[in-house]
């Protein structure tokens, strides 16, 4: 009834609002409950709502008013061309894979893992606990937790081979994720106006992040094994280039994996060109048919900066991860993070530290090569099956992708449009090369949507490149 007696009232007024010059006067409170035979608290709703509604304005002590109306004109913001001067690049400051997309839509293109791929109990308990500890009103050291660091540095050191010097807490930052590293590094390691050489394809963040700092790109060919050390040591020796950004590990997009052979020949070629291996271990606990196996272990004298995230395995929501690097890398690289960011919130370093050193991380991480096993091999025989025309060039061993090539001469962009319209989500090869594509390819991500609809999804793929 005071619901109805409200909105009586806001319609009322709102009628006679429209006839009424700004600036005038709206009847008192008690002109109004007499009209409307509501109470005195029923009007004041009513007048909060038309206030809310830009209709009125209120004059403490002196009344309530008409609002003027102010005249509506597009917003000009020509100026800020002049004022910005021409971006330092080209490159979008958003991916295909950040889009945000109907809740029916099939996502193939995003890369992150579902909430249920996700150790979500152990999740909510750690921030709860860490809640009540003084990591919720303190502030964390520029480096990072003590523990966390600790954590870090063994996971890396019980990989290196005997005689090998591990790395130790103290080499380890840890950072907001490994986007804002990759940042410090480019800026602080290699610096704007000189070579890095980067695989292509690769990940377009890193891309992004390198690009934003001034540095300048030197595709290195790589695929399924990673690339021909050969290459590596001629785009050293052509660039002058000082660092070399690489995924050995289960890569964003190819899912490829480097031998052993690979990883030692091209820590070699870093060695003798007096340079820095930019290791990122992004999918270290996604391994699937295989281990991450990091080259960090392998260098005891400071060539290889190394990242590794927890964003993908624990939550994306806990933006935490490590950096380790040795001698004065490491001092620039955290001089660097300290003047972009101060510090990690020390409430999400003590969350992220908690979930992994409870006994059900291992115990998550088991089911999770499991899940992603499932999903993988889904989306892959769906592909196969109902859109041939897509060509998958090996299973990968690890991650939560599989990089498809399409026939020559396909538009991808128009592939990537259709598909949408007809409500499947993939993203465009196009945003992994650092030049220009090496063919038309899309990524699909198999961890992120409903597997049950997998065919679905691979059917409409299979029609869109069946129209081209």
């Amino acid at each position: 009834m005071n619901q109805d007696s409200t909105a009586r009232i806001v319609a009322g007024l709102t009628t006679w609002i429209a006839a009424a010059p700004p600036g005038a006067r709206v009847p008192s409170t008690r002109t109004i409950s007499a009209q409307y035979g509501a109470s005195p608290v029923t009007v004041q709703k009513a007048m909060r709502r038309l206030g809310a509604l830009g209709l009125v304005e209120s004059r403490p002590g002196v009344g309530t008013f008409v609002r003027a109306v102010r005249s509506i004109r597009p917003a000009d913001h020509g100026w800020q061309a002049s004022a910005l001067g021409a971006p330092p690049n080209r490159t979008s400051a958003l991916s295909s894979t950040q889009r945000a997309v109907s809740p029916d839509a099939i996502g193939l293109h995003s890369g992150y893992p579902a909430v249920e791929l996700l150790p979500e109990r152990l999740i909510r308990q750690a921030l709860a606990r860490a809640a009540r500890t003084d990591a919720a009103v303190t502030r964390a050291p520029a480096a990072g937790l003590p523990d966390l660091q600790a954590w870090f540095a063994a996971e890396l050191a019980a990989a290196a081979p005997a005689g090998v010097t591990s790395a130790t807490a103290r080499d380890t930052l840890v950072i907001a994720g490994s986007q804002s590293g990759l940042s410090s590094i480019f800026r602080a390691v290699v610096g704007p106006g000189r070579p890095l050489l980067i695989e292509s394809p690769t990940y377009w963040g890193a891309m992004l992040a390198a690009e934003q700092a001034g540095v300048v790109l030197v595709p290195v060919a790589s695929g399924s094994q990673g690339p021909d050390p050969d290459d590596v040591e001629r785009a050293f020796a052509e660039s002058g280039a000082r660092a070399f950004y690489a995924q050995p590990n289960f890569a964003n997009p190819t899912g490829g994996q480097w031998p052993q052979a690979t990883s030692q020949a091209v820590l070699e070629t870093v060695r003798r060109h007096g340079a820095f291996l930019i290791e990122d271990d992004w999918a270290h606990d996604l391994g699937i048919d295989a281990d991450s196996q990091p080259i960090a272990p392998f260098d005891d004298d400071g060539h290889v900066i190394y990242l590794r995230s927890l964003t993908k395995s624990v939550s994306p929501a806990l933006r935490v991860a490590a950096l380790v690097a040795r001698g004065p890398a490491r001092e620039r690289i955290l001089g660097d993070r300290a003047a972009e960011s101060m510090y990690v919130s020390g409430l999400l370093q003590a969350a992220a530290l908690d979930v992994v050193t409870q006994p059900g991380w291992r115990t998550h991480l088991r089911a999770v090569r499991e899940q992603l096993r499932a999903r993988r091999d889904l989306l892959l025989a769906a592909v196969e099956e109902h859109a041939p025309q897509a060509f998958i060039g090996g299973r990968p061993r690890g991650g939560l992708n599989l990089w498809a090539r399409l026939p020559e001469g396909t538009d991808v962009a128009r592939v990537v449009r259709d598909c949408e319209s007809r409500g499947v989500i993939v993203a465009p090869g196009t945003e992994w090369f650092p030049a220009e594509p090496s063919g038309p390819f899309v990524r699909l991500n198999y961890a992120s949507a409903d597997p049950s609809r997998f065919t679905e999804a691979a059917g409409i793929l299979g029609g869109v490149l069946g129209e081209s």
